[in-house]
């Protein structure tokens, strides 16, 4: 029975591993979404610090995505000035302003190709 109860206190816990997995997927489809195109292998240099080549601003939303999740246990979700701030990590040298709301109009348009 002791057995069952030590081994039971153990299953919560995440391999270090499959966490770092976990973590680049994450950060790789979020910011696909955003149109990156840095692969789960580039970030996964970025995440153990090496050199990556690719677009600097796709780069930087990685680095920056890095940043927060690193210090996602400082932010209280139901706070506006935490909110503002992880925004002003994730969008440091991407936006003018960042971590402040915008003051402007944004529009979103899909462009249509044509099959010829």
């Amino acid at each position: 029975m002791k057995l069952g109860e030590v081994n039971a206190n153990y299953l919560d816990k995440q391999s270090p591993q499959l966490r770092k997995t976990n973590h680049i997927k994450t950060i790789q489809a979020s910011l696909q979404i955003e149109g990156n195109i840095l692969s789960k292998d580039e970030i996964t240099a970025l995440v153990e610090k090496k050199r990556v080549i690719g677009p600097q601003k796709d780069i930087t939303e990685v680095l920056n995505a890095l940043n927060v999740y690193e210090h996602i246990a400082n932010y209280n979700c139901f706070s506006e000035k935490h909110f503002l701030k992880a925004h002003g990590t994730l969008m440091q040298g991407l936006i003018e302003n960042p971590g402040s709301y915008r003051k402007k109009s944004v529009g979103f348009v899909k462009l249509a190709h044509k099959i010829r």
